[in-house]
């Protein structure tokens, strides 16, 4: 008969209490959702008339440029993939406004197109990008995708999925190691909120308290898939709170609620408070990138969203509530159609950068 054990099980031992983490992290009281509630205070930007203005006009640039880079990729003289910035148009306007340009950075993926042009810089040269001329911003050598000024503190037009995060952290790290007092905007897209480097880059921010702003422009669906089936949690800006990092939830398709949230958010971070969350919730009208037929979703639905949610629309509706008259408004859409036009007749009659071009740039010239 076996005999039975005489063995003691051992004590099960109580964790030790884990030390307080620093600065306002240790007030039991600490809140991430409080740049919620203060955005919540005042969702919308009062603008004035002449920002307005500003605001729509910008809009309908990005609108009116991405309508004829489509054309031109249809015509071949765009080559390589092509993704259009058509509905998102309020995000990149209504964030970038805020941004001190002498000072901040931006960075994003490669639906950059507008992001550039939200910043001012010339849709010749841009257009000039695009069909790979020498004119181009980039001298023609990253077309679509890889867009790059630093005159500008803008750095990219990122091909890999969810890399500009971590390269903003360095951008941010740097603004605090030179206390330049800048930030950096850094864009990602619902579908890059999946990979592990924007956590990697989440949790050092956060150790670092680097000022910086992650912005997920969520567009729902990624390269193709609804965010409902790819991500487990789809309110992406309460991902940060393992983190620490506060969250902010915000209609991207109004330009005066994401002007209102920059606000908010810009000031926490200049402050010295650290990394911000912020989910744009917006919609693009074409697919992914212009080889997509965008069969996953309904006709149906992307007429929904223009006619009851377009960016552009709803402030034309503004405007005119603020005395602009429709033939106002049409002649600001003639002119910017005609600036459009010139930008693509500068791209097409510039020359395509020399064979000797290939030897240039691949290398920096010191380390």
């Amino acid at each position: 008969m076996a005999k039975a054990s005489t063995r003691k099980t051992p004590a099960k031992k109580t964790p030790a209490a884990k030390p307080a983490t620093s600065g306002a992290m240790q007030d039991e009281d600490f809140i991430l959702h409080s740049l919620q509630e203060e955005f919540e205070k005042n969702k919308r930007y009062k603008a004035s008339d002449e920002e307005l203005l500003h605001f729509y006009e910008q809009m309908l640039l990005i609108r009116r440029f991405e309508e004829r880079a489509g054309q031109l990729y249809g015509l071949g003289l765009i080559g390589g993939f092509c993704h259009l910035y058509i509905g998102q148009e309020a995000v990149a306007i209504g964030l970038q406004s805020a941004l001190d340009g002498d000072k901040d950075s931006v960075i994003t993926g490669y639906r950059d197109h507008g992001h550039m042009l939200a910043y001012g810089i010339d849709p010749k040269v841009i257009m000039a990008e695009l069909t790979g001329r020498e004119a181009g911003i980039s001298k023609g050598k990253g077309g679509s995708m890889h867009m790059f000024s630093t005159e500008h503190k803008f750095y990219g037009g990122h091909g890999i999925v969810g890399a500009q995060v971590a390269l903003g952290g360095g951008l941010a790290f740097a603004h605090k190691y030179n206390e330049d007092g800048g930030l950096c905007l850094a864009y990602f897209g619902d579908g890059a909120a999946n990979q592990g480097q924007v956590y990697e880059t989440f949790n050092m921010a956060a150790l670092w308290n680097l000022p910086i702003v992650f912005v997920v422009e969520d567009n729902q669906y990624a390269m193709g898939t609804a965010s409902k089936r790819s991500s487990a949690e789809t309110r992406f800006h309460r991902r940060g709170t393992a983190f620490r990092i506060p969250g902010m939830e915000v209609n991207g398709m109004d330009v005066l609620e994401v002007r209102a949230a920059a606000e908010v958010a810009f000031k926490h971070v200049r402050e010295g408070n650290g990394p911000v969350l912020m989910e744009c919730n917006t919609y693009r009208y074409r697919g992914h990138s212009m080889s997509d037929p965008a069969k996953y979703r309904t006709r149906e639905e992307v007429q929904e969203q223009r006619e009851q949610h377009d960016p552009i629309e709803g402030l034309k509706k503004t405007l005119i509530e603020k005395g602009k008259s429709e033939d106002d408004l049409k002649a600001i859409d003639k002119a910017i159609r005609a600036q459009v036009a010139e930008s693509a007749d500068f791209a097409e009659n510039s020359p395509e950068p020399a064979p000797s071009e290939l030897y240039t740039d691949v290398l920096v010239g010191e380390y």
